[in-house]
């Protein structure tokens, strides 16, 4: 038997379809032409509804430029941003997917404005959106949005535990709209992980367990013919073939965020394109560099080793001399001092002599030195934050209440919404923000991409359904 016969269709979002899904990768990763091209083909599009992109009456992408002097003022400007973007990949997916396979949307719900921008986005594209995927954090409203608007939701989790808080609280409520529980690997999958506390970032843990013991939860709240969806780490469907007809799975599918990248309908710029097909094992990097306090995944390029070495120049202080801490430290323009200890200003001294100069303070009472530049640019961007994320540890930003987390802004992370359209638009792959699942560097080894080659979006599916 091929091993295409073994995969068995499934229903998503109301129709029968190819078990493969694209992956809802962030700012404009994916949109309405890679979306559409999924669907065309039979299988599951995602477009990303994170600052997705509006066209001009030429069919170029319009620049998010901000005007507002507040930051309120900037977060009213990006939702609309968000709503208009979402509405214009929706139509360019609807259009290009000629009837065809379903057509979902990715959201972010730590995302600024998520909620709004969903209501915004499912009221201009009303019949053209058949699901919802949306992860990162705990989106306990998602079935209430999906209901008002007749549409499926599809939450992305990364155990049993999540969903099943999620299920009590809200989706029991919702249940004829549940499509699917997407179970994403937190060890393996690009962007953000959602690895909790008890789970340790180094020593990854099969997902077969995990995943059964999903299904097991499943099925004894009556979600047997709902299917779950397999995130991270998804390459050839042949090292499935264990999970195929089998009761501790149930009904499957898999979901692609890599391989997608590499398709002639992926709107990624060229540059990003050939640094995949260049990426060894091992270059995907687990971090908590993230101004959301998630882990995530990406490319250790120079973005990221900057990051890691401003992590590193980072000593602890005290406002005050205490037993340990009586080293003094003159820090900012003022010189005002601050108390070390000894060992940490010999540490501080170097950091100074070699260029850092500039002691930047963090919520958690550390100096991180970086140079002037460094600096100036950080601040910076705190200044011009836009409220992408509902908090953000790097500029003290939150979307409700008092807008702000009461902390510090934490000059170990960075202005995620400004490296990201960077770097899907300008395409500098080494000093911006590069996502990644860890199953990038089988590009390089892979002989369906032999010699530079790149399909289309059909072509990468009919592949897929082989099993490689």
């Amino acid at each position: 038997m091929a091993f295409i016969d073994k995969l068995k269709p499934v229903v998503i979002s109301g129709i029968e379809a190819l078990p493969i899904i694209e992956g809802g990768k962030g700012i404009s990763a994916t949109n309405g032409a890679s979306c559409g091209a999924f669907a065309n083909a039979g299988a599951i599009g995602t477009f990303s509804g994170v600052n997705a992109d509006s066209y001009d009456e030429q069919g170029n992408v319009m620049p998010q430029i901000y005007y507002g002097k507040t930051r309120r003022e900037r977060h009213e400007e990006l939702i609309a941003f968000g709503i208009t973007g979402g509405v214009a990949q929706a139509r360019q997916a609807h259009e290009i997917s000629d009837g065809n396979g379903r057509i979902h949307m990715n959201i972010l719900w730590e995302m600024g404005g998520a909620e709004r921008i969903l209501h915004g986005v499912l009221e201009g594209a009303k019949g053209m959106i058949h699901g919802i995927t949306c992860g990162a954090g705990m989106p306990y409203k998602l079935g209430e949005v999906a209901a008002k608007y007749d549409v499926y939701y599809h939450p992305i989790i990364s155990s049993m535990r999540a969903f099943r808080a999620l299920w009590i609280r809200s989706y029991s409520k919702v249940a004829h709209l549940l499509g699917s529980v997407v179970y994403e690997d937190p060890w393996l999958a690009g962007g953000h992980n959602g690895l909790s506390n008890n789970e340790n970032p180094q020593v990854p843990e099969d997902p077969y367990p995990r995943v059964m013991e999903l299904r097991k939860f499943m099925n004894e709240v009556g979600l047997q013919d709902t299917p779950i969806i397999m995130a991270g780490g998804a390459w050839h469907l042949a090292d499935w073939e264990h999970w195929l007809d089998n009761p501790d799975i149930g009904k499957i599918a898999f979901q692609f965020g890599t391989r997608p990248l590499l398709t002639q309908e992926s709107p990624i710029p060229d540059s990003w394109k050939q640094k995949l097909m260049t990426i060894k094992e091992g270059d995907v990097y687990l971090n908590r560099f993230s101004p959301t306090g998630f882990y995530s995944s990406a490319v250790r390029n120079g973005f990221i080793r900057e990051l890691t070495e401003r992590n590193h120049r980072q000593i602890e202080y005290r406002v005050a001399p205490e037993e340990d801490f009586y080293a003094v430290l003159p820090i900012g323009a003022r010189g005002r001092p601050v108390y070390l200890k000894p060992e940490d200003k010999i540490k501080a001294d170097e950091y100074i002599a070699s260029g850092f100069s500039e002691a930047l303070k963090t919520e958690d009472s550390t100096l991180v030195f970086v140079t002037p530049e460094k600096a100036k640019s950080i601040l910076a961007d705190q200044i011009d934050c836009m409220g992408c994320l509902s908090h953000c540890k790097f500029s003290n930003w939150k979307d409700k209440d008092n807008f702000t987390t009461g902390k510090k802004a934490d000059p170990r992370s960075y202005c995620i919404q400004k490296t990201l359209q960077a770097i899907a638009h300008e395409g500098n792959v080494e000093n911006q923000l590069m996502f990644s699942g860890h199953n990038a560097y089988k590009f390089a080894l892979d002989p369906f991409y032999a010699n530079g080659f790149v399909p289309t979006v059909k072509q990468l599916v009919e592949r897929i359904m082989t099993g490689y």
